[in-house]
């Protein structure tokens, strides 16, 4: 039977499951299958994107790209003549087995809707034209959802995360006062990053706890943009925008934990995991302040697995000790690794002793067949982008996880490496000789990441967690004493006429 592709938001009848083909065999457009949520006028993204898998005229999948240069084309108008959108349409991204990633970023709204034509040559593949009908926000218009329940089931949200359930475990409830009093004393002092938020009536407000604050940039982003697509719960927290996790505290200590939401987490501490503020903010960049994305590295994998170098490979920056012993390790092993550091800033000393290796762009990284992962100073931010790529990641053990790292297994998804990487040479042996088990890991890892990292699915991770902390909370949120409003960002180059079925909630 013919798998169909992961990542896969709409069902398709189960008449198209058919054997997989030769890459060698013509395309077919009518045969040939179209999905994703960029179909769908109620997704509103930064960037709106959907799939499409390559099919031969016999009904089989290829899974490689289709001799040549692609044919495939995306054109998108707005269905009334009246409306003038811009609409930025990069060329289809060929993720190198037979499926291809269409993006497109919208810089107005359209009242009427879109009509999405997927075109191969100047035939219409699948179901096209698609059409969207109106109103289609674009990324800055405030309209938000008033029925969160309609739009995480618009968006296809998935109804666990067992990231979520295990962060909340510690908190059955939330006391509001302790962390009022406590939050500020214990974190918030000169070497602090923490920002507290309230988010009251659909609008974000917040105060700087501490001197190291300014990636509150992140934060704010998106919860600004969060905040225009869907109503927010009303609630009251704090972010840590440092590097490490804070709470240290066990469950069964007097006082107990406190729920601080961090980027990273460890098997130490308790706070609350979101998103890393590095694959937020590439999503709500793409296409536009960012190259590498969630999106864009999956239509830059490098060679194809047969034609990568036979190596191990790390490029980096001097924040962590193992980092230094990579590059050793390169030293007397060039024949299976490749290991440099980038910069230096911890150990300067080193410098002199490895040598400073030169910036390459991080699809150059896929050239080489395996991808070393250590930690910087916590989780390597990179392991995501690694994983969406398609070859094998080599990853060190480590006590620090980020949002998806539950879903992926050992030995399923990528090669475990001690964390002293004592054993790593010995793993790369083994990848070298199981090539054919190697590359199976490499793509069942490749295409979990699809799945788990989708854009959209941000939006529904950062949302479930705002969700389960307003339910906590024992006390309504308030405005408190140096807070400030954080503003959405005026685009004056565009009007948004909301069509809601009833007003906002009237302000206090």
């Amino acid at each position: 039977m013919r798998r169909l592709p992961r990542a896969l938001l709409l069902p398709l009848p189960l008449a198209l499951l058919v054997a997989a083909g030769a890459p060698e065999a013509p395309v077919s457009a009518p045969r040939s299958l179209v999905w994703g949520p960029g179909l769908q006028a109620g997704v509103v993204l930064p960037v709106r994107y959907f799939y499409l898998q390559a099919v031969t005229s016999e009904g089989q999948n290829l899974t490689r790209s289709p001799p040549g240069q692609t044919l495939f084309k995306v054109v998108i108008k707005s269905l009334s003549p009246k409306e003038l959108v811009r609409i930025h349409i990069p060329k289809p991204l060929d993720r190198n087995d037979g499926t291809f990633l269409m993006r497109y970023r919208m810089y107005e709204t359209v009242n009427e809707g879109l009509k999405i034509e997927v075109l191969y040559g100047d035939e219409h593949v699948a179901q096209s034209p698609y059409i969207l009908k109106g109103p289609v926000y674009h990324e800055y218009c405030e309209c938000p959802e008033e029925d969160p329940q309609a739009w995480q089931k618009t968006l296809s949200c998935p109804t666990k995360e067992p990231q979520i359930a295990k962060d909340f475990a510690s908190f059955p409830s939330i006391n509001l006062q302790q962390m009022l009093n406590e939050v500020p004393k214990r974190f918030g002092d000169e070497r602090g990053a923490i920002v507290h938020y309230t988010i009251l009536n659909n609008h974000i407000y917040r105060r700087s706890l501490g001197k190291y604050t300014d990636f509150k940039m992140f934060s704010d982003e998106i919860l600004l943009s969060l905040a225009r697509k869907v109503l927010l719960p009303d609630l009251e927290f704090y972010v840590n925008l440092g590097d490490w996790p804070l709470e240290h505290r066990k469950v069964n200590e007097t006082p107990g934990p406190l729920p601080i939401i961090s980027w990273c987490g460890s098997l130490d501490s308790r706070d609350v995991i979101l998103p890393t503020y590095d694959i937020t903010h590439s999503t709500l960049e793409a296409m536009r302040g960012v190259t590498n994305d969630l999106l864009s590295i999956q239509g830059n994998t490098g060679p194809s697995w047969i034609n990568k170098t036979e190596k191990a490979f790390f490029r980096g920056r001097d924040s962590r000790e193992e980092r230094l012993q990579l590059v050793q390790l390169a030293k007397e092993n060039p024949q299976l690794l490749d290991a440099g550091i980038t910069g230096y800033f911890f150990f300067q000393e080193k410098e002199k002793e490895l040598g400073k290796a030169k910036l390459i762009g991080f699809f150059d990284f896929f050239k080489y067949k395996y991808q070393v992962n250590v930690d910087g100073t916590v989780a390597a931010y990179r392991y995501p982008y690694l994983m969406l790529g398609d070859s094998l990641v080599l990853k060190q053990d480590s006590p620090y996880y980020e949002h998806f790292y539950l879903a992926l297994k050992p030995w399923k998804h990528y090669v475990p490496i001690k964390r002293n990487l004592s054993d790593l040479l010995e793993k790369v042996k083994w990848a070298k000789e199981n090539d054919g088990e190697a590359k199976k890991i490499a793509k069942e890892g490749q295409l979990t990441a699809r799945e788990l990292l989708q854009p959209h699915r941000l939006y529904c991770y950062y949302y479930r967690v705002l969700q389960k902390y307003a339910e906590r909370q024992s006390s309504k949120p308030e405005i408190r004493d140096g807070m400030e409003l954080v503003p959405q960002p005026k685009d004056n180059e565009s009007i948004c006429q909301c069509h809601r079925k009833r007003p906002l909630r009237e302000e206090l």
